[in-house]
């Protein structure tokens, strides 16, 4: 019996005996890019959600205290109907299975964002629980993220040997993207609000995945939503949607501020998640991330391009980084 299968059977113990729920079976509804396991079980005719998150990788505190501080809030965020921090086990709320990026179409889109958008300023009030303030987005945290493109994608994924000049040119981006992500306003984050994070329910959103929060960049959850690394939208689009919620909520700041806040912030996400999607395939062998880190890298040369100085930046990603991502892709395919 493998460790996900033991966890398995420990966490249906668990719900049957130190919850008020009974459960005959676990269904596994999804395995996301951390290490937590969602299941999901009926209990009275209820549906109930059953997570999985070894303490030893996950915070699940985080999640519980978060929780309860979006719920004052009024973000609509899953009850928490029982949890054991030591073990790593909590049941909570659940939220059916229209995910909002499995409902997006063309015809659709507009007014979904418009409403995905109009969370956030909900989520911005929100810099701490119960428990205490919530972590800084600090500039040690922030290298730590952009040091992930050149460990996990170039060094370990691609081995790829840049030369003295790229490289400078990588040390140098990625330090000025962390100065000027760290020179705007900062307000609650969510720090993984996107597609894949949100749930339709009725006319209303559902947030989910939110034990990662922190205090970081204004702009930060709207590049994770309109950025997003699992969708692409025409930038106009793009460009429309934030202009419309910078008027709404954030008009005390100039647009072209705003904009270059948004962009640099994107920039500094789509680096490090290219290096994390790198990660979770040799770390974890989890392969179906492969398939967006060309998305990534497209959304970082996309912005890049847009300011004189992160030109030369575009173009190693651009000439060098992404030609060999594709390759290495067709490798693995063809393997």
């Amino acid at each position: 019996m493998n460790i996900q299968t033991t966890r398995e059977q420990q966490l249906l113990n668990w719900i049957n005996i130190h919850t008020n729920f009974t459960c005959e079976a676990l269904i596994m509804v999804s395995a996301d890019a951390s290490f937590r396991r969602y299941f999901r079980f009926q209990s009275d005719d209820k549906w109930i959600i059953a997570v999985d998150a070894p303490p030893e990788f996950e915070n699940c505190a985080a999640f519980v205290n978060v929780a309860s501080s979006y719920k004052e809030h009024d973000i609509h965020v899953p009850k928490v109907y029982a949890y054991d921090l030591d073990l790593g086990f909590y049941c909570q709320e659940y939220f059916g299975d229209t995910l909002f990026s499995e409902h997006l179409n063309h015809q659709n889109c507009h007014q979904l964002y418009k409403k995905a958008l109009g969370v956030i300023p909900l989520v911005q009030k929100c810099k701490a629980t119960l428990q205490g303030p919530l972590p800084i987005y600090d500039a040690v945290l922030v290298n730590r993220e952009v040091a992930m493109l050149k460990d996990w994608l170039l060094d370990k994924y691609l081995q790829m040997r840049l030369s003295e000049n790229e490289l400078r040119v990588i040390q140098q981006a990625t330090k000025s993207l962390t100065d000027n992500f760290l020179s705007q306003p900062y307000a609650g984050v969510h720090r993984d609000y996107h597609s894949r994070n949100l749930m339709i329910l009725g006319d209303d959103i559902g947030v989910i995945d939110f034990q990662d929060a922190v205090v970081g960049p204004i702009t930060y959850d709207a590049v994770s939503l309109l950025k997003d690394c699992y969708q692409k939208w025409p930038q106009e689009w793009v460009a429309s949607w934030l202009k419309v919620w910078h008027q709404e909520f954030y008009s005390n700041y100039s647009w072209d501020d705003f904009k270059f806040w948004f962009d640099i912030t994107g920039m500094q996400r789509h680096t490090k998640v290219a290096g994390i999607f790198a990660r979770l395939y040799i770390r974890d062998g989890k392969s179906g991330y492969l398939a967006d880190i060309p998305r990534t890298l497209e959304y970082l040369i996309e912005a890049a391009n847009a300011y004189p100085e992160y030109k030369d930046f575009a173009a190693v990603i651009g000439d060098k980084i992404l030609p060999a991502v594709l390759a290495k892709q067709q490798s693995i395919a063809y393997a």
